[in-house]
């Protein structure tokens, strides 16, 4: 199925960037960074759009629905960088990764039928955040900003905003046109993040030699979300969301082999249990 390869494919791109702002986001100025990050993906999909977007199938209620699809990525993004600011990825990236459970709430709460199966995903995903939370109270303070219920509370909230921008980005989609629908949904997360750094008197300096890593990170931001905005024309377009939420275990992977961050059992325990609880979400079309 075309989706669901759309959105492993997304997976992989986003644990190789989220990987890299763990790296980044440690004791640095998060809002420069994001207007960086942001800022080179929007200008490579630029011209792609411009070409060959076809624009005329847009209409007003696309371009705004794409525009709140905006407005849900900045706060996405920004509690992405926030989290991994305060914990390690394996305390992180199973709370944002489990955003389909958001999306199959927005589905209850819109009347669509939901399987016991479902539920029990549903409930495989909480027990293993539960797990994730409770084990990474007992661990050395070492690679922790704040409490790690601080960076839950972040990656909450990332994931919030994650399951907003895929929903209103694939009913954008198919409203109007895959690649004006992410331009203007860029284009509108990277104007929020600048304003609040304009308003926050910041200044567009990270650390030297991270412009060539920042850019890159833009790169594979915006080809990941493409990837999964662009499914919202396909059959089961919500595949590509649920499929996308992957790249938390593959960043946990990728933390754990070149991060060296430790994971110990328990937390395995738990991380497993919240990505079974999503693969099966996928698998039974939730």
């Amino acid at each position: 199925m075309l989706a669901l390869g759309f959105g492993l494919t997304a997976a992989l791109l986003w644990a190789i960037h989220d990987l890299l702002a763990r790296k980044l986001s440690q004791g640095a100025t998060l809002l420069p960074i994001l207007v960086l990050v942001l800022g080179s993906g929007t200008l490579g999909l630029l011209p792609v759009a411009m070409v060959l977007g076809g624009w005329g199938r847009m209409t007003w209620l696309a371009g705004g629905v794409a525009a709140l699809s905006g407005l849900a990525f900045a706060v996405a993004i920004g509690g992405l960088y926030k989290a991994f600011s305060l914990a390690p990825v394996r305390v992180v990236s199973p709370v944002v990764g489990a955003y389909p459970l958001l999306i199959l709430l927005t589905a209850v709460a819109q009347g669509r039928p939901v399987s016991g199966g479902d539920w029990l995903a549903v409930l495989a995903i909480v027990i293993g955040i539960t797990i994730v939370a409770v084990a990474s109270g007992d661990d050395a303070p070492d690679g922790y900003a704040a409490r790690p219920g601080v960076a839950i509370g972040w990656a909450a909230l990332s994931a919030a905003g994650f399951a907003g921008t895929f929903a209103l980005a694939q009913e954008a989609t198919r409203l109007g046109s895959e690649l004006p629908v992410m331009l203007v949904g860029r284009v509108v997360a990277l104007a929020t993040i600048l304003g609040l750094m304009v308003w926050h008197k910041g200044s567009l300096a990270p650390q030297r030699g991270h412009f060539g890593v920042l850019g890159l990170m833009g790169l594979l931001d915006a080809l990941a979300l493409g990837l999964v905005t662009a499914s919202g024309g396909l059959p089961r377009a919500e595949y590509a969301s649920v499929a996308s939420s992957l790249f938390g275990v593959l960043t946990v992977l990728l933390a754990a082999w070149f991060l060296k961050e430790r994971v110990r059992p328990v937390q395995w325990a738990g991380i497993a249990c919240v990505f079974g609880g999503i693969a099966a979400l996928g698998l039974l079309g939730a």
